[in-house]
């Protein structure tokens, strides 16, 4: 199980750090890709804090439990980057958007919660 969970991290933390990331280097790219339907109506300082909350999750779901340093905070990234995802899925319903991508993300991030457990 341990093994399994490493690999949710890796996937999910390579994610979110790369779509995080071209939230906060990468606007205009990230604009223009996500640009299909319209506009988002998302402001381009929400959509850099969301980029942000995205990197340091990111970070969260592997250097606190490889580093021993403060492995709690592992659980609670994948908590928060979960809480980023139904936001998200929100966001894409209204637009009638497909929102798969989203969901399984969801359940990812529970699997590591649960998995990693804030109490273990």
């Amino acid at each position: 199980m341990n093994i399994a969970l490493w690999v949710i991290q890796a996937l999910l933390a390579a994610l979110f750090l790369y779509i995080g990331g071209m939230k906060v280097f990468a606007y205009e790219r990230f604009k223009k890709m996500t640009a299909k339907n319209g506009d988002s109506g998302v402001s381009h300082g929400l959509t850099t804090f969301i980029g942000i909350s995205e990197l340091v999750g990111g970070l969260g779901l592997i250097l606190p439990l490889a580093t021993g340093v403060a492995p709690i905070l592992t659980p609670l990234a994948a908590l928060g980057l979960g809480v980023i995802m139904i936001l998200a899925t929100r966001h894409h319903m209204r637009r009638k958007e497909p929102v798969t991508m989203t969901v399984v993300l969801l359940v990812l991030c529970a699997v590591v919660v649960v998995g990693r457990g804030i109490y273990s």
